[in-house]
């Protein structure tokens, strides 16, 4: 497209100088001869023009005069020129036209694009949603099963425990029934004491003191053992203290064997007797001890089992929530 100025009589002008040179009006020619401005297509179809263009016949008219075929031929160059100012007017337009549309079509070429990009995107969001989806359900499903063997566990740990109870309770019975026979030992040792304290209460009268002060501490001792659980250490301190007490008095029964040996025999019997109590009880003291150490790890089991549950059940509920949360997404 030619620039503003350059017309089909421009071009012509500078064809007539080029020839009047001696040289060929080429299209390069012509341009340079403009001042190397316009396009060569329109400098080309110029020339075109100027070439098939004939000189009118002067003697085909011979009624109209010099100055009126003058003025014919300048209306007919400015008729052209005007048309060629319209043509390239309406190329100018054309080419603006042309530039908004290419230049839209690159915009919307670039939006579709972008638009293509971001729809991958969000398909690769959707495939990674649901692949976390899928996580979550299996992860779900395995904290279901996983629920499922600990209510199990805690199941067969309530069985175990109801079993150690029922040990508990049996020991207790043995325990109550062994506390039994010693009510019954001291009783029946009471009033043999009595018997012999009766029998020899004007040849003894020191050692019926000591007696009774043995008595007394014996009393003292036996209700102690009632509460085994809490003072068997200490029940073998003072048994091991009577036993000194009762070594003494088998000093002093010494010097009076003659008038006390029936009363030393039924001592050492007692005494006896006392000791193999105290065994009995020393081990039911032991196994309740180990029964109770069995019952508390159960019960820490149990409380550990249960604070799993909770967190597993936490655990469901979130995962729950999140798979609802995505179900309405």
């Amino acid at each position: 497209m030619a620039r503003g100025g350059i017309n089909k009589a421009v071009v012509h002008k500078a064809r007539q100088a080029i020839l009047g040179r001696g040289e060929h009006p080429s299209i390069d020619a012509v341009r340079i001869e403009l001042g190397n401005t316009g396009s060569k297509t329109t400098i080309h179809r110029y020339l075109k023009e100027l070439e098939i263009q004939k000189p009118p016949a002067t003697t085909s008219v011979p009624d109209l005069s010099a100055s009126l075929m003058g003025l014919v031929k300048q209306l007919a160059e400015q008729l052209r020129e005007e048309s060629d100012a319209c043509v390239e007017e309406a190329q100018k337009s054309f080419d603006v036209e042309n530039a908004a549309l290419n230049a839209h079509l690159q915009e919307c070429q670039q939006s579709l694009a972008a638009a293509q990009q971001q729809l991958q995107i969000q398909g690769a969001a959707l495939a990674a949603e649901s692949a976390e989806l899928a996580t979550a359900r299996s992860s779900l499903q395995s904290e279901h099963t996983r629920n499922a063997t600990l209510s199990q566990a805690v199941g067969e740990l309530n069985v175990r425990l109801a079993d150690k109870d029922e040990q508990i309770a049996s020991l207790e019975d043995k325990h109550q029934h062994a506390r039994d026979a010693l009510e019954h030992y001291r009783t029946a040792s009471r009033e043999q004491r009595e018997q012999d304290q009766r029998r020899h209460e004007a040849q003894v009268q020191q050692l019926q003191a000591e007696l009774r002060q043995l008595q007394q501490t014996l009393i003292i001792k036996q209700d102690e053992v009632t509460r085994l659980n809490r003072d068997n250490e200490r029940l073998l301190v003072e048994a091991r203290h009577v036993q000194r007490e009762c070594q003494h008095l088998k000093d002093q029964q010494e010097q009076h064997a003659l008038e006390t040996r029936t009363l030393s025999a039924n001592l050492a019997q007692s005494q006896g007797a006392r000791e193999e109590l105290q065994r009995q009880f020393q081990s039911q003291g032991q196994q309740l001890e180990l029964v109770g150490g069995e019952r508390r790890q159960l019960l820490k089991q149990v409380e550990l089992l249960e604070q799993t549950i909770e967190a597993l059940r936490a655990a469901q509920q979130a995962a729950a929530e999140a798979e609802k949360a995505q179900e309405q997404k």
